[in-house]
Formats: structure tokens, C-alpha cells, sequence
């Protein structure tokens, strides 16, 4: 299937609405370990353990013989936007803004989906698709403005939304990758597990070196609080919005497009809000509940046919 083509069928729709839903789950535990582990290093911890559980599944591609060394480059650039750059991005984020708002600005997302298609990949862009956008970029112009417009003329991004933004478009980038057919990089992903540990394999590389920047760099290093509930964290991470929501992710990609896909991940804000006021006292607001009318609008007429 293409990079534009979209069906959407009970198994798609599935797929592209539990990644959202891991996701959202993400934010929250980010949330809640932000005071017990820096960003950087946590991103690290959880790939590293995603790493350890797909090796006994598709470690044979990390074999010598395998085609992922003619497609380095390729799973190199995988790796630093999705696994190293996205995740850093978010968890970076967390640490000056709350999980609700760090999902609402990300629901730029789709803005960034047509942008990056249309530039780089010379996907034709709807007018269905713009007027999505726009009703998703407007429910994040709420965010930023907290609901009062004369907030527009003394905008102060809070650095969280600065970085999430970045994040989305990192994201936009990684899922028109995904679209990619030829080559070796054909043949890994007929083994989901393959191509996921390829992606990983690579991003932990990029990983560590920001990683080691966040200890080295610093005047005072940062510290480490463990306990069980930090191990949890890191289990609950590396196996579901991480193994879980790539794979169903990628899925999903392959059999809607990136494009329409991009409009179901802006369910995760819907899941995270519930989550939110349920675990860590941060009830949405009214302009939170205008913006979620706007997104999910963006959803409705993005899938109109």
C-alpha cells in the first residue's frame, strides 16, 4: 500500500486508537517519575529493556548477513527521530508541563503530517485534511492561550510546549519513513519484531549520547531516586507504549497512511485527560474541553469520506 492511500476497517481503527491510549498512559508515568530520574536517562532505561525483550525475536538482524547494514542510514535516522528523538523530547518535556497539556500542543501533529508529506514526500494535501488541521491547531491555540485570546499579544511558551512541538515534528518525519518499501529495509519489516529492534538498535545510540550529555554537562549532575515504583515505570514504558504502540503504530501507518493516522493520534489527549484527573489532580478546564471539541472535529471530518 502507498504512502496516501487510507483504509480504515475495524482492525485499523483498532490499531491507530490503542496506540493513542499507550500513549496517553506514557505521559502520565512520565509525569509521575520526572522527580525520580532524568529525562534522558530514562528514555535509555526504557529502549534498553524494549531492546532485551525483542532479542530473543528478532535478533537475527542484527546478524552480520543481515540487509540492515546495507540500511544503516536508513534505521539510523529511524532510531534519532522516533526512539531517541521523540521519546527525549516528551520526557524533556514533562519535567516544566503538565501531561494534559503536553498531549493537547502535540495534537499539532497533523499540521506537521501534511507538511512534511507534501514537502518531502510530494503527498497531495485535501482540502478535508487542511480543514482537519486546522480545527486541531486551533484546540492547541487554546492550550497555549488558556482559553483567553488576549493572551495572543504576551504568548509565553512554557519550555514543555517548546519542546513537545519539536517532538510532533520529529514524529511526522518517523511515521513518512515508515512508508518506505524497497530494499532491505522490505525485507526487516516482514518481521515486525526485526524491524522494530532495527529502529532501536540504533536510536539507543543516539540515546547515550544525549544521555551522557545530560550527566556531563550539567554544573551538579543529576540524581537517581530507585525504588519499586520506578522499576515498575520503566516495565510499564518499555512494554506498552513502547513495544506495543510501535508495533501497533506501524501497523496502522501501513494501512491508513500517515496522513489519516496522524488524526487518530491526537486521541491521546481524550485518554490522557481522563487519566489525568483520575491520577494526579489535574482536572481539564473549559478551554481544555473547547479544545478537545476542536480536535476530535479535526478527527470527524479528516476521515469523512
Amino acid at each position: 500500500m502507498n504512502a496516501n492511500s487510507q483504509r480504515l476497517d475495524a482492525k485499523t481503527v483498532l490499531l491507530l486508537t490503542l496506540a493513542p491510549l499507550l500513549w496517553a498512559s506514557n505521559t502520565i508515568v512520565g509525569r509521575l517519575a520526572a522527580g525520580w530520574i532524568p529525562p534522558m536517562t530514562f528514555n535509555l532505561l526504557r529502549w534498553s529493556i524494549a531492546l532485551l525483550v525483542l532479542l530473543p525475536l528478532g535478533g537475527w538482524v542484527l546478524r552480520r548477513s543481515s540487509p540492515l547494514w546495507r540500511e544503516w542510514k536508513y534505521f539510523t535516522l529511524l532510531g534519532l527521530l522516533a526512539i531517541a528523538g521523540y521519546n527525549s523530547l516528551q520526557y524533556l518535556a514533562l519535567h516544566t508541563s503538565s501531561a494534559l497539556n503536553v498531549t493537547l500542543v502535540a495534537a499539532s501533529m497533523p499540521v506537521w503530517m501534511l507538511l512534511v508529506g507534501r514537502i518531502g514526500f510530494g503527498a497531495a494535501v485535501t482540502a478535508k485534511a487542511l480543514l482537519g488541521a486546522a480545527l486541531s491547531l486551533a484546540g492547541v491555540g487554546l492550550v497555549l492561550t488558556q482559553g483567553e485570546l488576549a493572551r495572543l499579544l504576551q504568548l509565553q511558551f512554557v519550555p514543555g510546549d517548546g519542546w513537545i512541538l519539536l517532538a510532533a515534528f520529529s514524529w511526522a518525519c518517523y511515521s513518512w519513513l515508515l512508508t518506505r518499501r524497497q530494499g532491505g529495509a522490505a525485507e526487516i519489516r516482514q518481521d515486525w519484531a526485526a524491524f522494530l529492534l532495527a529502529q532501536i538498535a540504533f536510536g539507543l545510540v543516539w540515546s547515550l549520547m544525549l544521555t551522557t550529555g545530560e550527566w556531563l554537562l550539567p554544573a551538579q549532575p543529576p540524581q537517581i531516586i530507585w525504588s519499586w515504583q520506578l522499576a515498575a515505570v520503566l516495565l510499564f514504558v518499555a512494554l506498552g507504549p513502547a513495544l506495543i504502540a510501535y508495533r501497533c503504530w506501524g501497523a496502522g501507518v501501513g494501512r491508513a497512511g500517515p496522513t489519516l493516522a496522524s488524526f487518530f493520534s491526537n486521541l491521546t489527549p481524550l485518554f490522557a485527560a481522563l487519566m489525568s484527573a483520575a491520577l494526579l489532580g489535574e482536572p481539564p478546564r473549559p478551554y481544555h474541553v473547547i479544545a478537545f471539541a476542536l480536535i476530535v472535529g479535526g478527527i470527524l471530518v479528516s476521515a469523512r469520506r
